[in-house]
Order: C-alpha cells, then sequence, then structure tokens
C-alpha cells in the first residue's frame, strides 16, 4: 500500500500516452513567440494593475527589492521547469514533472494544489477587471453601472456597517461611503440584500467560451492583448517619468523588512504564471526547444517591467496613496492628467482579459493530464471532436472561476494563493536533483547550468545563520517568532549534507531553498486555507484516485 503511493511514471511511458493523445485532436500550433507571450499575459496581470498598489503601500518603494527577490526565486524554478519541458514535454506542467520524480501521490498532492492556485488567480483577476471595467464605464463614458451589481457582499455590509457606527461620516473615505450606498439600494430578496460582481463573472464566462473553441483563437487573442498591455505599461513608465519626484523614495522601505514582506503572497501571485506556459506543451510545435526558451524570456522581461512600474508609483505620489485597488490610472488622476487615466482605465480593461486568459487556458490543460492517469473521471480528458479542446474541463474551470467570483471579495482570493504553488516550484527544484541523481537527464535538450554545490551550499548555509545572527534578530527568535523556520534550517541543513555527499548542483538547491523561505513567510490565513483544501484532495485521491490510477491497474 505504502509503495503504491509513490508509483513513477516512466518517462518514455509519458511522451507515448501523449503522442497518442494527439490522434484525439490536440493541435500542435504554438511557436516560442507565442509562449512568451502566454507568459507575460499570465504573469503581467492583476499584479501590475491592482495588487501592485497595496504591496507599495505595505512596504514602500523598496517592494521594487521584493520583485527583485522574488524574481530570482523563480528563475532557478524556471531552469528547473525548462529542463524538464524538454525532457517531458507532456500536459500538465508541475504534476507531471512530480509524477515522474517522486511518484503518484505526490503529484496528486501538486496537480490538486496547482488546481486551486490557477482557479484563486483567474478569480483575483476577474475580480481586478471588474473594478476597471466599472470605473471605465463611469469615468470615460458616464455610464454609472448599479454599484451593487459590481461588488461582494461582505465588503458592501462591513462598508454598511461601519458607517451605520460612525458618528462623523466625514472620517470615511468615499470607497466605504460607496458601498454602504450600494447595500442600502440593493434590492431585497426577504431581508437579504441582492449583491454580487456580474461583470466578473460575465468576462469568465466570455474568455472561458473563447478558450472553448479553439487554441488557435486563443493564441490569436492572447496575442493581440499582450501588444495593448505592453503598451499600456510603455506609456504609463515613459509618461510617468517626467513626473517622478526622488524625494517620495524616501524613506524607501518605511515599514522595514517586516512591511516589505508583508506583499510576499501578492508579489509572488504575479510570477506564476510563467508555470502555464509549460501546460501548453502538447500544443507547441517544438517543445523540447521552445518552452525553456519561452519561461526564461517572459520571467526576465516581467521582472524588469514590475521593477521599473514600482519605482514610477512610488515616485510619482507617496507610497501612503497607494492603497488602492486601481493604482496606475490613479497615480496620473493625482498629477491631474486625467485623460492619460481614462486611457489606463481602458486599456486595462483590454490588457488584463489576456491574464485572464492564459490561467484559463492553463488549468483545462491540468485536470485533463489528471484525467489521462485515472486520478480524475475519463470526462476531463475528452477531446472535442470539432474545436479539439478539452472541452468538459474548459467548462468546469469556467464555473469553478465565475461562480466564487460573483460573490467572494479580492482579498479572500490571495488569502487562498502562493503556499501550493511554492510547494509544487520546490518540489520541481527537488525534482531536477533527483533526475540528475539517478541519470534521468541524459536525454534532455536543456539542462540547467551545473555548478557544483558540494562546498558553496555549506557556505551559504553559514552566511545565512551569520545574517539570521546579525539582521534577522537571531536564529532561536526566527524560529520562535516562526516556528515554520525550524523546517527551512532543517531542510537547509539536509540540503547541505546531499550536495556534500552526491555534488549537488547548486541552482536547484537554491531554488528550493529560496522558495521555502518565502514559503514560511507566507501568512497563516494562507496555510490555513492551503491545508483544508489539501485535505479535501486527500479524501478524494483515496476514494477516487488511487482506485482508478492507471499506474496501478497497468505498472
Amino acid at each position: 500500500m505504502i509503495n503504491s503511493l509513490f508509483r513513477k511514471k516512466n518517462i518514455q511511458k509519458a511522451l507515448e500516452e501523449a503522442n497518442s493523445a494527439h490522434g484525439t485532436g490536440l493541435k500542435r500550433i504554438l511557436t516560442v513567440r507565442d509562449l512568451t507571450f502566454f507568459g507575460i499575459a499570465a504573469i503581467i496581470g492583476a499584479g501590475i494593475f491592482s495588487t501592485i498598489g497595496k504591496a507599495s503601500f505595505n512596504g514602500g518603494p523598496a517592494v521594487s527589492l521584493l520583485f527583485v527577490f522574488t524574481a530570482i526565486a523563480c528563475v532557478f524554478t524556471a531552469l528547473c521547469y525548462a529542463q524538464f519541458a524538454s525532457t517531458v514535454p507532456v500536459s500538465g506542467s508541475a504534476y507531471t514533472y512530480a509524477y515522474v520524480s517522486f511518484g503518484e501521490l505526490f503529484a496528486w498532492i501538486i496537480g490538486w494544489a496547482l488546481i486551486l492556485e490557477y482557479a484563486v488567480s483567474n478569480m483575483v483577476v476577474a475580480i481586478s477587471w471588474s473594478e476597471y471595467f466599472v470605473s471605465m464605464l463611469d469615468n470615460i463614458f458616464k455610464v454609472h453601472f448599479p454599484r451593487w451589481l459590481a461588488i461582494d457582499f461582505k465588503s458592501a455590509k462591513e462598508a454598511y456597517l461601519t458607517v451605520q457606527s460612525t458618528l462623523d461620516i466625514s472620517t470615511l473615505n468615499s470607497t466605504q461611503l460607496s458601498l454602504a450606498k450600494a447595500y442600502e439600494a440593493a434590492p431585497r430578496i426577504g431581508d437579504m440584500p441582492l449583491i454580487l460582481n456580474l461583470p466578473a463573472g460575465i468576462i469568465t464566462l466570455l474568455v472561458t467560451s473563447l478558450i472553448y473553441v479553439g487554441i488557435k483563437e486563443s493564441r490569436n487573442a492572447s496575442n493581440i492583448l499582450v501588444y495593448i498591455k505592453l503598451g499600456v505599461i510603455f506609456l504609463v513608465i515613459f509618461g510617468g517619468l517626467f513626473y517622478v519626484k526622488v524625494d517620495n523614495w524616501t524613506p524607501f522601505a518605511p515599514n522595514g523588512v517586516d512591511g516589505v514582506l508583508m506583499s510576499v503572497a501578492s508579489v509572488f501571485f504575479a510570477f506564476i504564471g510563467f508555470d502555464s506556459v509549460s501546460t501548453t506543451a502538447e500544443e507547441c510545435k517544438d517543445p523540447q526547444r521552445d518552452l525553456p526558451k519561452a519561461m526564461i524570456y517572459c520571467l526576465i522581461i516581467c521582472t524588469v517591467l514590475y521593477v521599473i512600474i514600482t519605482l514610477v508609483l512610488t515616485g510619482m505620489v507617496n507610497y501612503k496613496e497607494l492603497g488602492v485597488n486601481d493604482p496606475l490610472a490613479f497615480v496620473f488622476e493625482k498629477v491631474n492628467l486625467n485623460w492619460m487615466a481614462g486611457i489606463i482605465s481602458v486599456s486595462a480593461v483590454v490588457a488584463i482579459t489576456s491574464a485572464l486568459l492564459a490561467y484559463q487556458l492553463g488549468q483545462p490543460r491540468i485536470w485533463m493530464s489528471m484525467s489521462r492517469d485515472g486520478l480524475l473521471p475519463k470526462l476531463f480528458s475528452d477531446i472535442h471532436p470539432k474545436y479539439q479542446t478539452p472541452w468538459f474541463a474548459t467548462l468546469v474551470t469556467g464555473l469553478a472561476v465565475g461562480i466564487p467570483s460573483l460573490f467572494f471579495n479580492m482579498q479572500f482570493f490571495i488569502d487562498l494563493t502562493s503556499v501550493g504553488t511554492f510547494f509544487a516550484f520546490i518540489l520541481v527544484c527537488a525534482g531536477i536533483l533527483y533526475m540528475d541523481h539517478k541519470g534521468l537527464s541524459k536525454t534532455s535538450k536543456f539542462k540547467v547550468p551545473y555548478i557544483n554545490g558540494k562546498f558553496l551550499t555549506a557556505i551559504l548555509f553559514i552566511l545565512a545563520i551569520y545574517l539570521a545572527e546579525t539582521k534577522g534578530g537571531g536564529l532561536i527568535n526566527s524560529i520562535t517568532e516562526t516556528p515554520l523556520f525550524l523546517v527551512f534550517w532543517l531542510v537547509f541543513l539536509i540540503l547541505v549534507i546531499g550536495s556534500f555527499i552526491y555534488s549537488f548542483s547548486l541552482l536547484p538547491v537554491l531554488g528550493i531553498v529560496s522558495n521555502l523561505y518565502l514559503m514560511v513567510l507566507v501568512n497563516w490565513s494562507n496555510w490555513r486555507m492551503f491545508l483544508i483544501w489539501l485535505s479535501i484532495g486527500l479524501v478524494i485521491y483515496v476514494l477516487y484516485g488511487y482506485k482508478n490510477s492507471k499506474l496501478g491497474k497497468n505498472p
């Protein structure tokens, strides 16, 4: 029983299954440019148009460094993804990579975690799209969309109760007053006000419909939307540079390291999009050549843009003013460039759509891969005879994203992100160490550059302890304040020992360490929701996946 939980998929068998699946219709049409654009579409979405403002509000201009650190962690991981993609060019992303490295149970955990990560990321994007859409209608076209049809119930009720309990409402901000009015104005079913975020649900439905009818149509739409998105970002950068005041960058980290790290979940959420590139492996013309290139290209491009945008935003206005949901438009309103703010609002509605498309495209392919392996019902891997897409998985994805986005707020979903993705990234990096050790990387067309970590890992471990003692309040203190740091130090020590014995490659080790460090910093609310989701997934695996696994029936 225990051994069967860790049964591994053979790499050659995985390739054969993927090739045979093409008889059912998946098209190989994506080039390295298309893949890079899918990555940019996913990475530069709600992160740059929405959550970057709140991250800057918490950490000040120093959040730009958090983007750099997070990107470095992602670069190590992206290199590992690239090697896996060139070795096992199969849909399923980290799920498939875990299956060939660590076995079925870990593959299920990663697949189940990615389902959550993709879904909640898209819910954040859909809600962000809704906010920009309503703002665009109001400010540009002077169409006042009913507020009670563009907000979640919890936010509206909390604002209403706040207004009711406040003696001097002049102390409240305009958003709170607007939400309270929406709560009062909403039609009732009995005593229950009818409040929902209709634009978020509608855009999810439209994007899902596009993905349903074909990868070629999705690719063309994505490429056009990314061109528009990049145009808006360059407009913000070059237009905003003339209004940057260097004084706004002081203090650089007003709330210290803690303030910067408060935004780990929000910042990392922005980068998980490069994972979506690997889910399209079976629709690439040359996945072993193009996937590695696309992952690295999109990560470098997006990191540079995020850092520059953060510095421009925090230079144009004081960081204390950036706790808004539409920071790019807001900063130009503050400098009396309302026409620019209008252009950004209109463009953001178009540009954020591309992020929604990229995530909606990726998730059904993870469902499809898990279904092929027997861990989910066969219907999830059915390919539409006309449109040549995983039709049922696409529909389920649309419902799983669209319905919750009607009723919940953005912060709720941000609290669900990150932990599962960090875990997936750690396993992908560890999988490269395993493959190299077992000699399974010999056929890889792309390999992570080898740097012998035999002694370097130990030096980094000692340096990390020194920094913890001198800069971080001490090793024991860090463990006392955050018990998960004990796991971090133990894993780091194990990697030191493993590197000395087996001469591990340094870059995958750095990927594990950096992702684990960020994972430890994530708030307990993220961990709690992830553990609940994981528990649900394990129950489904025990009741269905384990018994129906194809690998179990045909080892």
